[in-house]
């Protein structure tokens, strides 16, 4: 019991560390043994706080760890030497997230801190019968139509923390039903399409919008599960057959 306990208290722990911080968020800064630099300030709207011996700090878009680390580098630069940063998130700021597909009350969701894959799941009601095996959460970051791939047993049944992702303010998560395929990298619409019996590589890259201007078309790839283990096809043929839970990888050229 303990020990599960304390498992728990470390994934809380790390979640919170890796939480982005933005506007409305109120944080509470420490710096050991310099307690005259303790603050305790909200995000601007514009992500700015304001701090003693270092003013205005844009902190919008960091995570707590990373915000704690530039912190740090901005007194060492002749102020202290080696100083030992602490961030702790007071007040969270309301975020929406939006879960569909085969989850039991899909929609808009207001999220309120660090939450997780599994945790959004829940508060849509759970997973609704005949789910796949994968979810997609389209993410709007510094990375354009960034497309996260979630292997849902490995999470469910197998209980691999890994794969439960902490969910971001505008996520959209998609859980896919039984029998579709994803398209991820250099497409214009990356998403889940119904994977009909021996549906090509070429029909599912056109249902989602064709290949950007920057993709490798030679350089297709597919992860496909064989027995339980994935295994990766490369460079495959655009009138390769597919199959259900297939993964359609086109990654970008570099020339």
């Amino acid at each position: 019991m303990l020990g599960m306990f304390l498992l728990f208290s470390f994934f809380q722990a790390a979640r919170a560390a890796d939480y982005i911080l933005g506007p409305g968020d109120v944080i509470k800064i420490t710096v050991y043994d310099n307690d005259d630099l303790l603050t305790v300030a909200r995000v601007s709207d514009d992500g700015y706080i304001l701090m003693p011996l270092l003013g205005q700090i844009k902190v919008e878009g960091q995570s707590v760890n990373q915000s704690a680390r530039h912190i740090g580098d901005l007194l060492a630069d002749g102020y202290l030497v080696n100083p030992q940063v602490n961030i702790f998130v007071q007040e969270f700021r309301s975020k929406k997230a939006i879960a569909l597909g085969l989850v039991n009350k899909p929609g808009l969701i207001e999220i309120s801190g660090p939450v997780t894959l599994l945790e959004l799941i829940s508060q849509a009601g759970g997973l609704a019968e005949d789910y796949g095996e994968t979810a997609t959460i389209k993410r709007q970051g510094s990375i354009p139509n960034e497309v996260i791939l979630v292997d849902l047993k490995k999470l469910v049944e197998g209980g691999d923390l890994s794969q439960n992702i902490a969910i971001q303010g505008g996520d959209t998560v998609y859980v896919g039903k039984a029998g579709m395929c994803y398209v991820t990298g250099e497409v214009k619409t990356p998403n889940a399409y119904k994977c009909s019996d021996n549906i090509s590589v070429l029909k599912i890259i056109t249902l989602a919008g064709g290949f950007t201007g920057k993709a490798a078309k030679s350089k297709v790839r597919v992860v496909r599960k064989v027995n339980g283990e994935e295994t990766l096809f490369e460079n495959v043929e655009m009138d390769m057959p597919l199959q259900p839970d297939d993964v359609i990888i086109v990654p970008e050229s570099f020339f």
